[in-house]
């Protein structure tokens, strides 16, 4: 008996310097505002989307927007193919209240277009921009507004070689923010995700040794809203639990609203966000005697827009029910 007690005594001294060594690491990065809101530096861990209809088409782009924020998204994102796009940024930006992200690849010119209409933040991989000297062009407005620059590398955009080294990504991403750093400018966010649960977690976990750079954490490409909603949770737990991420997107093939609900439901099961009612609710089994998934499911789509702290029990039978009603 005493050698078990020793043993978790242990073990409870091990986990709490594993999570105080976690810790540093989000507690530590450097402080970047974003629009109304600031990431990094221990600051709260804050919830990404990104708009899935035509950017130049104003009022359905500000209607998604508007049922994100409802949602809980803190800040959104949306793609910039075209001059049109950059350009209805600025209108956009009018009828809406979290932070703009632009999202631009291949042209450095839409970059700027987005900049000077308004974008709280640029999304650039600076190797698909171009020459120095655009990526320069972009780097200077960008200083001259004061836009922080989100660096992104995927997986998917290295040589397989690179790939097949958990290290590949993580480097690529140091060389892309180095570019940048050496043009003067350093309001920057770190973005490397791979649609590789383990290789993602992997080069998180040694970014956050060689950088103090805010991270946006994320399983890219993760999926359907079932298969996707498994390997966000798993990836980004095991991330986000190292004490590594100062935003989030869960990445689904579905209805953003979902991946705001997810990364909400993620943040909250992780400790790392408080409010909203948490259903607690039994597997069910041969003693249940009413529509006890009817009544869960229902009970779930009641309260998701009540912002207490508190869990709703919802049991089927003697055995459960009491003690988890009374918790």
């Amino acid at each position: 008996m005493e050698s078990y007690q020793m043993h978790k005594k242990d073990d409870l001294c091990r986990r709490e310097k594993k999570k105080e060594g976690a810790a540093m690491y989000r507690e530590h990065t450097k402080t970047i505002k974003i629009g109304n809101q600031v990431i990094g530096g221990g600051h709260p861990v804050l919830i990404q989307s990104m708009t899935n209809t035509k950017t130049e088409d104003v009022a359905a782009t500000v209607a998604q927007i508007l049922t994100l924020e409802k949602a809980g998204c803190q800040i959104i994102r949306c793609a910039v193919p075209t001059m049109e796009a950059a350009r209805a940024l600025g209108e956009i930006k009018k009828q809406i209240h979290i932070p703009l992200v632009a999202d631009i690849h291949f042209d450095y010119k839409l970059a700027i277009a987005a900049m000077e209409n308004g974008a709280d933040k640029i999304r650039i991989n600076p190797g698909n921009i171009g020459s120095r000297e655009r990526i320069q062009a972009v780097v200077d407005v960008a200083k001259e507004r004061q836009i922080p620059i989100r660096v992104g590398v995927n997986s998917g955009s290295l040589e397989k070689e690179l790939v097949e080294k958990y290290h590949g990504v993580t480097a690529e991403g140091l060389d892309k923010v180095k570019i940048i750093e050496d043009m003067g400018y350093d309001q920057l966010v770190i973005s490397i995700k791979s649609s590789d649960v383990l290789m993602c977690a992997k080069a998180h976990e040694l970014i956050a040794q060689k950088t103090d750079y805010p991270l946006h954490v994320g399983i890219t490409e993760a999926g359907t809203l079932f298969s996707g909603n498994i390997k966000s949770a798993v990836g980004l737990g095991i991330i986000l639990y190292q004490g590594i991420g100062d935003t989030i997107r869960v990445s689904l093939t579905g209805d953003p609203s979902e991946e705001v609900k997810s990364a909400k439901r993620i943040l909250k099961t992780l400790g790392l966000r408080n409010g909203g009612i948490e259903v607690v609710s039994c597997p069910t089994c041969g003693r249940t005697q009413i529509d006890l998934i009817g009544l869960a499911n229902k009970v779930e789509d009641m309260v998701q827009d009540i912002p207490l702290d508190i869990k709703v029990a919802v049991m089927g039978c003697v055995v459960n029910g009491p003690g988890e009603a009374k918790e």
